[in-house]
């Protein structure tokens, strides 16, 4: 088994706000491993984005408030690094790739600027040898013509053709951990398929561990090779991907699983769903708080939340009626 790159223990976030504090991510632990691709699931207000940021300490605080037992990157805990140790990982051997690449990216800098300041600011490159670096990136990513592109500014390009920009910045210092937000989102499915096929060429060429965030099951049983399921801030399911998408433990996995369209699903209402939504953060019911949403949930469910259990074959899961096994 690989050694782990990165791991949170009982990783937070909390807000204040009028009349208290409320966690909006409670108690999340996973670990990434080298040359693997970790998906983390589930529906928006899950909380995905924001254990992200976390990781990455870009959430401002105030409002935001983190909390954890350890972040160990590397062998040094993240926590622990002031505001300019953290500045010189960021972007260098920890990077990430932002959910919309038009308000990421800086609509004032062309994007060859944007992908030559890493080169400059880690690797110490002179602005010379950080453009041909940056010209290069431009050609590996897949876009054309990368001397003129790199004098484009960002509405100049096409929406998958920004979302390459994001990559060739967030892999010009070859990280060794990659935070992937919701990386293919708003791209049509030719161009998303594009997208996933480079990320795993460079993660084969690189060895970069690559932490997947999306809603898209299609997308985590493509690319990752273990998956994270999230609701209302907290994991309830962990697992190898192609265990999990074959005998999900939680009800709240099977739910995701079964919602996934296919082509002998013929009429609209033929399409399962989970009903309800995700409670917001400060409205979470006692006990599991996926319950009010189950279908399968007795007494206990609601009356106590169930913690992240060892399950077989490496699986977890937060449930106290699980699925199968």
């Amino acid at each position: 088994m690989a050694e782990a790159v990165l791991r949170a223990e009982k990783l937070g976030v909390a807000f204040r706000i009028p009349g208290g504090r409320t966690k909006a991510v409670d108690g999340v632990t996973f670990e990434l491993r080298h040359g693997e691709t970790l998906g983390l699931v589930g529906e928006s207000g899950s909380g995905k984005t924001l254990t992200s940021l976390a990781l990455m300490r870009l959430l401002e605080s105030p409002p935001a408030e983190l909390s954890a037992d350890s972040i160990v990157f590397e062998g040094r805990d993240l926590l622990g690094l002031s505001e300019a140790e953290m500045a010189d990982l960021r972007g260098a051997r920890l990077s990430m790739i932002f959910q919309e690449p038009m308000t990421s990216l800086n609509p004032l800098m062309t994007v060859g600027r944007q992908i030559d300041e890493p080169l400059v600011r880690h690797l110490g490159l002179s602005a010379a040898e950080a453009r041909a670096r940056s010209e290069a990136l431009l050609a590996r990513v897949g876009i054309p013509r990368p001397s003129e592109a790199a004098q484009r500014y960002p509405h100049q390009l096409s929406g998958g053709m920004r979302q390459r920009v994001m990559i060739a910045i967030a892999l010009a210092c070859r990280p060794s951990v990659l935070v992937a937000d919701e990386p293919t989102t708003a791209l049509d499915v030719t161009i998303q398929a594009q997208i996933l096929d480079l990320l795993r060429e460079l993660q084969d060429e690189l060895g970069t561990a690559i932490l997947l965030i999306t809603h898209d099951l299609a997308v985590i049983a493509e690319t990752a090779h273990r998956v994270a399921v999230m609701y209302a801030g907290r994991i309830v399911e962990t697992g190898p991907v192609a265990a999990l998408f074959a005998t999900p433990l939680h009800p709240y996995t099977e739910g995701l699983l079964r919602s996934i369209p296919r082509i002998t699903r013929i009429r609209e209402a033929e399409l399962p769903e989970i009903p309800g939504m995700v409670p917001a953060p400060g409205q979470l019911p006692a006990g599991c708080a996926f319950a009010p949403r189950c279908a399968f949930a007795d007494a206990a469910c609601h009356a106590e939340r169930p913690t992240l259990m060892p399950a077989e074959g490496g699986r977890e899961v937060a449930c106290w009626k699980p699925r199968h096994g």
